[in-house]
Formats: structure tokens, sequence, C-alpha cells
């Protein structure tokens, strides 16, 4: 592989000093002169039609500055997709779940903000509500949107090849359910914003969230505010993981009282607020039929998938349609069927989180997988290398592989983790080991909303006194580490310092970028910069063959300095005519080569400004089939995991001692930051697996929203991570990259469970893996013996 001078190497972080110093402002650390502070009404009830509403007491409360319903905001849908705009700002004709926004009041204080949304007196008629799936889809369930027959916001219904044909080649057929419960984002920072307009009529909100793009334009929408009259900034942002991906009701109400009233707003979600509003993972109910052949190869997959997706679409019709077509590899899988169903239901509404859709589909193919080698006498390990694609294949769902280091993660991680010899010796009942395989999209083929525009663009500049580089960009950075990446790949392409660039990031004004969802930024962005640093590059050496009089073929900048190939080129004279003349300095009197900073001046007196153009979007991708748009990626990736537990066979408890993953990230542009995804992906695996539940009483009220009750992994339940970087250069990402933001998750809850069910025997089919559920499984096996 290429030598590079930054690229694949450890850089620091751009941002890490602002966040270690505590100089990092996030969204609550943001305050303007005379701001107003917003507080929300919610519903108390699940499913109710609204009679009245009488804001007169809240509105006479001294301090109180502007109360909104849907009469002020009015009643125009919006929503994630397009298909699917399901939401108004606030509930005008019923609301669908506990928590359900009906009214909002800015005051003097937040005390006084929430003491008034008490005062607001709201006349309900409650209706029969549905708390599940089942519920909505049957027959005698209300329905909760009109538009939505027996309350099925979207299915999908695709047959791939030949499955009965294939059923009946099958030695070994596997049929299983699985189940998983809501699960949270628990990032570390709740929600915050704060909205102002300008003298000239600008609103410009300042958000924790990870796509202003998408943000801006659901503001100017629901607003009706035209667009160029809308920005939208992100500060730092502790932690997104999808829920933050996408325009929620706290901005809205934001800009609309700071349009009404001319003044600051700030509003700041509560963590129960957090629980209901952040559209996290899904429930899901995977019902699935696995067929292999004698020899080991993978036939057939029937699959049926229902999901529990709350009050309203969000992501979900992308949901449903990711629940199976990342099935489609990293094997080779001819045969497929699948039907998913995502219903609404009066809950708090469900949409993107880590993963997005695929991650529990892919715990249950994982274990079919491990029970069909156990059936069929080999190894797991070698079982699943057996079938695996190679770079170059297509999956039978039109996906292709343009680069697969799949085969490379499974050796990896069996090689690191001592896998063979671990599995053929004797080991103390109660402990396991267990393997399992991901893949995942490095970046959505296309928008959100049906448009042709680009991905991302961005404008690299450099200074007119010389010396430093200024990226400006759109793309939200949100602790993956993307501002880093923007930083090395300029300081590459212009053979420069990465201390010398600076990143200006997550403004709308900056530049388009769509967000940080769907493990996009780095190959989408990542292109975008390098396209913005050459085109600068190309206008600098240009100007500066002018003056030599040489083509400019001849010069480069490498290590900071401009280097000449053709040694009758003479740059000596430069220094006299132009840095002492212009501008009164020389980095280096004594002669030698020119300094980046002493070369990009001259190319400024020689051109004026210097500013470079990047921009990306992919080709055209998507199958012959309908929804193929959805999981069409320019690239994709895989990782293996090997998880390491230990089951007491007396208590169920759970411990898992190591994780051992392997991710092919195409080329690690910053090995840091690679395998600090990848550990952060396995940390919020082993969470999702074996504690996280959005849990909810008889009447759809959550009873666990905070992070006392509701539990994530802390240090004492961290095993030991061992991140495994894999290269298979990917054509169509920067210098080879792709994703390894979120594919790095896929492995971890099946690896973990298939560790489990080798440690015990029990196979657990419901998360979270419960001490109870142990026991249970247990007694189960004493019972059938």
């Amino acid at each position: 592989m290429k030598d590079f001078n930054v690229l694949g190497s450890r850089a620091p972080r751009v941002d890490g000093p602002d966040k270690v110093t505590g100089r990092a402002l996030y969204a609550d650390d943001l305050n303007k002169a005379g701001q107003l502070y917003s507080a929300i009404l919610h519903s108390p009830h699940a499913h109710a039609l609204i009679k009245k509403i009488d804001t007169s007491r809240a509105a006479a409360l001294p301090g109180v500055r502007d109360v909104i319903t849907s009469r002020e905001a009015g009643t125009t849908p919006y929503g994630v997709s397009p298909a699917r705009y399901d939401e108004t700002i606030f509930c005008h004709d019923r609301v669908r779940y506990i928590g359900d926004e009906v009214a909002a009041v800015a005051a003097d204080s937040a005390e006084i903000a929430r003491e008034a949304i008490g005062l607001i007196d709201v006349e309900y008629e409650v209706l029969p509500a549905v708390l599940s799936s089942d519920e909505a889809m049957a027959d005698d369930a209300p329905l909760l949107h009109e538009r939505y027959k027996n309350n099925v916001c979207a299915q999908v219904h695709h047959n791939f090849g030949d499955v009965d044909a294939a059923r009946q080649k099958a030695a070994v057929i596997k049929t299983a359910t699985f189940r998983s419960k809501m699960q949270d984002g628990a990032f570390i920072e709740p929600q915050s914003a704060l909205a102002h307009v300008d003298l000239h009529g600008r609103l410009t909100l300042e958000s924790s969230t990870q796509a202003p793009h998408y943000v801006q334009r659901t503001i100017a929408m629901a607003l009706g505010v035209p667009l160029h009259k809308v920005r939208v900034k992100k500060p730092y942002v502790g932690g997104g993981f999808g829920p933050k991906a996408s325009c929620a009701t706290y901005e809205l109400v934001a800009c609309l009282h700071a349009l009404r009233t001319g003044r600051p707003v700030k509003i700041n979600l509560s963590r129960e607020e957090v629980f209901l509003h952040s559209r996290a993972r899904h429930e899901f109910k995977h019902d699935m039929t696995f067929g292999v052949g004698a020899d080991g190869e993978f036939l057939f997959l029937e699959h049926e998938c229902l999901l529990d997706g709350g009050a309203y679409a969000s992501f979900g019709i992308a949901t449903v349609y990711y629940a199976n077509s990342l099935l489609g590899g990293p094997y080779r899988l001819r045969n497929i069927k699948y039907d998913g169903y995502r219903t609404v239901s009066n809950r708090p509404a469900s949409g993107a989180q880590r993963g997005h859709g695929a991650v529990h589909a892919r715990a249950l193919f994982e274990m079919l997988v491990d029970e069909a080698a156990a059936e069929l006498g080999v190894d797991p390990v070698e079982l699943r290398l057996k079938n695996v694609m190679e770079t170059g294949e297509t999956t039978v769902n039109e996906l292709n592989m343009s680069s697969l280091g799949m085969r490379e993660c499974i050796e990896a991680v069996r090689d690191s983790s001592d896998w063979t010899a671990k599995r053929g010796t004797k080991r103390t009942p109660g402990k396991g080991i267990g393997a399992a395989c991901g893949f995942f999209v490095s970046g959505a083929g296309y928008p959100i909303y049906r448009s042709t525009t680009y991905h991302c663009t961005i404008v690299t500049k450099v200074d007119e006194v010389g010396g430093g580089v200024a990226v400006l960009s759109g793309a939200a950075e949100i602790g993956q580490g993307c501002d880093t990446m923007m930083a090395m790949i300029t300081a590459e392409v212009l053979g420069i310092d990465v201390a010398d660039v600076r990143v200006k990031s997550g403004d709308s004004d900056l530049a388009v970028d769509l967000g940080a969802y769907s493990s996009r930024t780095t190959l989408m962005t990542g292109h975008a910069t390098r396209e913005a640093a050459e085109d600068v590059k190309r206008q600098m050496l240009e100007a500066l063959a002018k003056v030599l009089e040489c083509d400019a073929a001849a010069l480069d900048f490498v290590d900071g300095y401009l280097a000449v190939s053709d040694q009758s080129i003479d740059v000596s004279a430069l220094r006299e005519e132009y840095l002492k003349e212009h501008m009164g300095f020389t980095d280096n009197p004594s002669g030698g080569p020119l300094t980046f900073r002493e070369a990009s001046r001259i190319a400024f007196l020689a051109k004026g400004a210097l500013v470079g153009r990047g921009k990306y979007k992919p080709p055209v991708l998507g199958g012959s089939y309908k929804g193929a748009a959805v999981g069409t990626s320019p690239a994709f990736g895989c990782s293996a995991q090997i998880a390491e537990v230990d089951v007491d066979l007396d208590t169920g408890c759970v411990k898992v001692n190591k994780i051992t993953g392997a991710h092919d990230c195409g080329f690690a542009i910053n090995r840091t930051q690679v395998e600090a995804q990848m550990q952060g992906s396995m940390s919020m695996g082993l969470g999702e697996c074996l504690f996280e539940e959005v849990k909810f009483d008889g009447e759809g009220k959550v009873l666990n929203p905070n992070l006392a009750d509701y539990k994530i992994p802390t240090s004492m339940d961290m095993p030991e991570l061992e991140a495994i970087i894999v290269e298979s250069h990917e054509p169509n990402g920067p210098f080879g990259a792709k994703e390894v933001g979120e594919g790095g998750i896929m492995p971890t809850i099946p690896a973990i469970l298939n560790a489990i069910h080798d440690a015990c025997g029990v196979r657990i089919t419901e998360l979270p893996v419960t001490p109870e559920r142990i026991i249970e499984g247990l007694k189960a096996q004493e019972e059938t013996r």
C-alpha cells in the first residue's frame, strides 16, 4: 500500500485539546443576552382526542412571553421520509403516546416556563391504546393514523432466487424466533437548542444535532421560512448514535418562539424527555428459517420481521428494509425470502440507531449459523469461511462487493483469540467462546429526500498571509473524528502538518453536508475534502509555475516545502522579489527550498484568493427491484468478533471477559480513531445485549427514563477489547478508506450469545440477557433430560 506522510498514522484529534481542557462548548453552554427559556407540555395519555386547550392561565403568569399550540404553529406535516410525513409540531386532533407534544411556553426563566405549562388546561377524550405490533395489527385495533391501514406504516416483500427449490436440497434446516426490546441511544448529552433571529429576519438555530442540513430543510418547510433565511449550526455534540439525525420538535419549538418574540430562545430536554423524543432503536421480532447443504453451503433464508415503531414513522420506512437487505452479505446466500412490517403504536417513536435496522437481524442469523454448524459437526468459524464472499462478487439483492476483507477479518480474530485451541480444549463449565460476523453500508446511496444534490461539498482556503489552511464543511463532528479526518486528508494532499489545518464544520452556511448517519462521512466527505485540497494545490502550483516560468508538473509540496524536480529551476530570487518587497518576511533567509507559507504567499500575490472546491455524490446505485435503493452504498464494511464469557450456573450472571474484533475499514486514515470506533461499537453492543431495555407499564408510560434505571455498561462491566484493523483498499473511497462507524456493532451481540450457548447450553432468544433468562434456560435443560 502507498506510503503516506500523514494518513495511516495516529495523529491526535484536532478537537482533543478543547475537550480535555473543558473549553469545548456544547449546546447547553450557549447563551445569548435577553434569551427566553422554553418548556414543552406533554400528553399524559397514550391515545386520546384533544377536545379543548385553554392557555389563558399560562399566558397570564408573570414572566411568560409566548404560549404556542397547534393554533400558532400550524399543522404542516413533516417527518423524515417525504413518503411518510405524519407529524406536526404540536398535536392538533389527537395525542398518540405518553409524552406527545401539545403546547409550549417561552418565559423569562426555565422555572417560570415549567410552571406555566402546568397551568395549560387540556380536555382529552381517552381512546383505547395499542402498545405492541401484535396489538396494532389485530383486526379490532383502533387506527392510529388514517393513512396506515392495519397500523402498518411500511412493509416490504422480497423474494430473491428460489427458496422453495433450495429448501429441497437442504440437509440442515434451522428455525428460530428472536425478540428485542426498544433501546435508547443513552448519549451522555441530552438534546439542547438555542434559536435566535437577527435584525434582517434570518433565523439561526444552534442545536445538538447530527444533521444540520436536514434540520435546516425541515425548519424551512414546517415553519414556512425561506431556506436561505435559515441557518443551522452544530456545536460540540456529546454523542449521537442516530437519534440526533433528524429534526425534532424541540428544535422547531425554539425556532417558532424566536420568530414570534424576536428574542433568543433556549430549550433543554430533561433525561426523561430524551427517552420520549430521541427516536432510538425499534423493538423487533424476527422469525427465520435457515437452510444449509450437507457440504456446508448456505442455501436459503426465509425471514419475517415485525417492528414496533411507536407513534410516528420517523426512519421506519428505511428500518424495515435494512432489517433484511444487509443479510445479503457477507456470505454467499442465493435464495432469500423476506416479509417485513413496520407498525405504529401508542409508544414513543423509534428511528435510527447505530447499525440502523440490521443489528438484531444479524444476531439471529449468526446464531442460526452456529446451530447449523453444530448439527453438521463442523467448526462454526470454518463454516463461515466456507461461505464468505470475496471482492468483486455481488449479493443476491444486487449489492456489489467492490472491496471485502471478510475472510481476513475472520482469520484475524480466529488466530488472535486462539479460537481453535480454546474450542478444542475441555473447559470449565460456564466458560464459553463464540464467534460472529457483520456487514454494513459505507454511506447511503441516496439522500433521505428525492434529490440529485451533492451529498457533501467542501471549501478549502489558503490564508492570504500564507501558511495556514482552512477547511469549511457542513459535516457533523459528533465525536467520531471527522474533523480530524478532514484535517489529515488536507494535510496529506498539501504536504503540510496537520497542525496547520483548521477545520470549521457543522454549519449550514459553510457548505452542504447531509450529516453523520449511515457511516457516510469518511467515504463521502473524505472524497470532497481530497478534491478541494487537490483543487487549491493545483491553483497554487500553477501560479508558482507561472512566476517561475516552468512546468507545474515539476513542482509539488512535500513535508512543508516546495519541492522542485527540475534542478534548473531557481526559487531563491522569489524570496527577494516577492517576500521581502511585498510582505517583509522570509522563513529561510539563508536560502534553500521555499516553505509552504512562503510559496502560498507568492501564489496569493500572483493569483489572488486561493480557494479550492470539492464535492461528492455516489454513482447511480440500486437494483432491479422495488426498494433496491435502500441498502445500496458505494462500499460495504465488514467485521468479525470472538467473545469469551463466564456464565455463573448458580445465579445466571454473565461476565464478558474479552472481545477480539477485526474490521475491514478499507484503509485506516487514523489508526487510533479506527480502533476507538471499533471499541465503541463493542461497548454499545455489549450493553444492548446484556442490559438495555426501555420498560413500559400497561398504560404505555416509560418506567425507566433515566440513566440510573436504564442500565448501560460502565467501566466495571467492560471486558478486554482487542481491535484488529483489516485493510482491503476500497476503490470507491478516498485513499481506499470506507466505514468503521456502525459495522463494528453487528457481530457483538451474536458473538456474546453464541459464547453463552457454548458456556452453558442455553440459547437466548430474547434481549436483554438477564440472569433470570439464563436460569430459566438452565431449568428447561434439566426438565428435558
